[in-house]
């Protein structure tokens, strides 16, 4: 069931929901969170088709916020709020409201969706694309107890990650974190298999990814080991090698679909690491709302320490003085080794 509005407010919205509900005779309020989804036009049909999807697992009232860009100055004068309100098989299993906000109103979307949340529940926000850098202190993330942003559909997604280490508050998120579980959790697996000391990682995939920056710093924070991040013509991350004490460990995945896991000593074992679409990314993230310490400890370790700048040559001394300076040895005396921990 839908029900249009136009130049409406907050009010004659939930009103609608509440005549939604006794229409479809459901009248009680089943949904356990709110989901706020921040977009524009162009990637607003997406992004809720996934929360859609999401809320299978997870029934939550989804406020979808398109904030329209006026095209003239009389335009931008004119506030008006256009909702389209969503109840029943329209909306997966919870409520789906879809907030068009034009002229100032654009400024202030929060007091549009604040009387929108269902009361005693989570709030969850979400920028599928233009995400501010600093989540926690947007208008709207300031309602949230998790942020969820997505760095993969940034301009700049490297430069993004810093500016996301620099402004994290307890809650932040990011989908490109989220893409990498499986490989975290079969990269711990296999620690977990052998007794090993691991003294260098090589992580592989496309460039500019985010996920792979992730992953790196990851595994470089919690094995306190260099890792070298190396390019590929992906799809996405494509392979981590892990060179130990007692032979390399490889997870290669060449096709986006079917990795296989090498590990010195036993048999090649094929592994599903399947590229997983939004939908399954959002209802993972859904799965808690308390915040992610490992996320905020990969984050911080940053992105400039993966791959050192090489030591300056020094400038050349002159044979008759090299040959009157004292000669003095150093043993290089190596660092402790950690293994990684399954999170």
């Amino acid at each position: 069931m839908k029900i249009d509005l136009t130049d409406t407010t907050a009010s004659k919205i939930n009103k609608a929901l509440v005549k939604g509900r006794r229409a479809i005779g459901t009248p009680a309020v089943g949904m356990v969170l709110t989901l706020v989804i921040v977009t524009d036009e162009e990637n607003a049909y997406d992004a809720l088709k996934a929360a859609n999807d999401a809320s299978r697992e997870h029934p939550s009232r989804t406020l979808v916020v398109v904030k329209r860009v006026s095209r003239t100055p009389r335009d931008r004068t004119q506030s008006r709020l256009d909702a389209e309100v969503r109840v029943g098989a329209d909306a997966g299993t919870g409520e789906t409201v879809v907030l068009r906000l034009y002229g100032e109103v654009v400024n202030h979307a929060q007091s549009v969706v604040l009387p929108l949340l269902l009361p005693d529940a989570p709030v969850v926000v979400w920028w599928p694309v233009d995400a501010p850098l600093d989540p926690a202190s947007d208008p709207l993330g300031a309602l949230a107890q998790r942020r969820v942003t997505d760095t993969y559909a940034s301009e700049q997604p490297v430069r993004d990650l810093g500016a996301r280490a620099d402004t994290y508050t307890p809650g932040d998120t990011d989908l490109s974190w989220t893409r990498i579980t499986p490989w975290r959790s079969m990269l711990a697996a296999a620690l977990d298999q052998v007794t090993v000391d691991v003294n260098a990682v090589e992580v592989e995939g496309e460039e500019f990814n985010p996920s792979c920056e992730l992953l790196a710093m990851w595994l470089a924070d919690r094995l306190d080991v260099p890792v070298k991040r190396s390019l590929s013509s992906g799809p996405g991350l494509t392979a981590v090698r892990m060179d130990t004490n007692h032979g390399p460990i490889v997870l290669d995945r060449a096709d986006g679909s079917l990795a296989t896991l090498s590990i010195q000593g036993q048999p090649d074992r094929a592994v599903a690491l399947k590229r997983r679409d939004t939908a399954e990314l959002i209802a993972e993230e859904l799965r808690r709302l308390d915040p992610d310490d490992t996320y905020a400890s990969a984050l911080r370790f940053g992105v400039e320490r993966l791959n050192p700048a090489p030591a300056v040559a020094e400038t050349p001394v002159p044979v008759e003085e090299a040959a009157k300076a004292p000669v003095n040895k150093v043993t290089a005396k190596p660092g402790p080794v950690k293994k990684a921990a399954a999170k």
